[in-house]
């Protein structure tokens, strides 16, 4: 028991601290590739929204959070669906039209969805305040502040407007293949880990490890924010 729990702990601390070095992050080879790039380039940029999502520890740390005690498919499609409309959405539109904001704030936004969720998970909001958040909106709009924080991203980025919509287009549906494919990852891990007698018990002590993640990368964000970003 004591090392299951230790585990779950661990690995939730080694992607916060992951997720602190490379979420939404666009590396050097990358930035390249985009800034160099002229015309429309449709599977190149699919690669790179993949990449970006099986990369991004932040986008799942939330989406783990999410689906934690979602046990019908039809439910973890449902939350997944919205989730992956705001962040299309946000993505799309804040690139196209420029729309900005500061970086530091929306990712400090994003790690606190992955806290508010395990927070959620635990029955916090109903047992500290009586009430719960509708968690259908909420993931829908954390959903917006992730897409968001990609944009932010892309608009430091010299973006060709030669076959720039489409090539937007192409890297929005790499992301949401990434995202369905770390969701079957997570979702094998989960259903394997349901089996095991003591999964409501260490359920527990996981979530609180995913809320401090997520107040991690909170604390990074703002600490750049106030250093650098202000």
């Amino acid at each position: 028991m004591a090392r299951s729990l230790a585990t779950a702990a661990a690995t939730l601390a080694c992607f916060a601290i992951a997720g602190i070095a490379r979420a939404h992050g666009v590396a050097e080879s990358d930035q390249a590739f985009i800034e160099g790039a002229k015309g429309i380039n449709i599977f190149p940029y699919m690669y790179l929204g993949a990449k970006h999502m099986v990369t991004g520890y932040d986008h799942l740390l939330f989406l783990a959070g999410v689906v934690f005690f979602l046990y019908r498919m039809k439910d973890v499609g449902i939350y997944v669906t919205l989730f992956a409309i705001g962040h299309s959405t946000t993505l799309l539109v804040g690139t196209i039209f420029d729309i900005r904001a500061n970086p530091y704030i929306v990712d400090a936004i994003i790690g606190l969805s992955v806290a508010y969720k395990a927070f959620d998970n635990l029955d916090g909001f109903t047992t500290v305040f009586g009430w719960r958040p509708n968690p259908k909106a909420a993931v829908l709009v954390f959903g917006l502040f992730h897409g968001f924080g990609l944009a932010t991203k892309l608009q430091d980025l010299t973006l060709s407007q030669d076959g720039l919509i489409p090539n937007l287009l192409a890297f929005n549906i790499g992301v949401e293949m990434g995202q369905f494919m770390a969701l079957g990852i997570i979702l094998i891990a989960m259903n394997l880990w349901r089996f095991s007698p003591s999964f409501q018990r260490s359920a527990i002590a996981a979530n609180a490890a995913l809320m401090c993640a997520g107040f991690i990368l909170v604390g990074y964000q703002l600490t750049g924010y106030f250093t650098q970003g202000a």
